[in-house]
């Protein structure tokens, strides 16, 4: 089949929620890795991980290939099939009218899907014997969660080994906020670690220009969930 890319993404969470990160590999119709990336997400949960891993896939990837992707979350899978067009029908409620967890990753994702041919493989999680590009994606994955910097390349030994340790996000010198430059958010909003704030929040603007937390207002954006 011309045109056809295998790829697989994981996201990866340290404490749940705590340091985060996501991952993905492209191989070819042969499962050779062509493409591999991966990056920090500040504190999040892991969910937010999962669906930011599968949103950068999308957005790196031509649309107009012939997608399969593997992943070893069935809730992100769940939620952008699944369980998609039920949320839509009851104006983004749960079964139980709760509102929807995720939703602007959610709908970010429902976006990129439309007009696609993706088919969607889950495979068990960290398996000797489970899927090589799926164990790839969870190694970047797990990489960029604990060292909170972003790597990529287009060979599969080129992919990083997890940290040792978590490393803390620390604001550099360059990047330190004094509390003179925090506001009081007037509107909801979402933080670039990918938890929301509220009106009357004490937020400040990061690199970028983005809202968000004191705390999280650190160098790059290299995730944008």
């Amino acid at each position: 089949m011309p045109n056809r890319l295998i790829a697989a993404c994981d996201g990866a969470c340290k404490n749940n929620p705590g340091p985060a990160g996501w991952g993905w590999v492209i191989a070819d119709a042969d499962e050779r890795v062509v493409r591999w990336a991966c990056g920090p997400l500040g504190d999040a949960t892991n969910n937010v991980a999962e669906l930011a891993a599968l949103q950068q896939l999308l957005l790196t990837t031509d649309k107009d290939a012939d997608l399969e992707i593997r992943m070893d979350s069935k809730y992100a899978i769940d939620a952008v099939t699944k369980w998609l067009p039920g949320w839509k029908a009851r104006g983004w409620k749960t079964a139980s009218k709760k509102p929807v967890a995720n939703r602007y990753l959610i709908e970010a994702i429902d976006d990129l899907l439309t007009g696609r041919t993706v088919v969607f493989v889950h495979v068990r999680a960290h398996q000797e014997d489970g899927d090589f590009l799926n164990a790839l994606a969870d190694r970047a994955a797990n990489a960029a969660a604990t060292s909170q910097q972003a790597a990529s390349g287009t060979s599969a030994d080129e992919v990083p080994p997890e940290a040792d340790d978590v490393q803390p996000r620390r604001l550099s010198a360059p990047y330190r906020v004094s509390r003179s430059a925090a506001i009081t958010a007037k509107f909801p909003g979402i933080c670039r670690c990918g938890e929301a704030f509220k009106p009357g929040d004490e937020i400040v603007k990061g690199v970028g220009g983005r809202w968000g937390h004191p705390a999280c207002a650190q160098a790059g954006e290299t995730a944008k969930p």
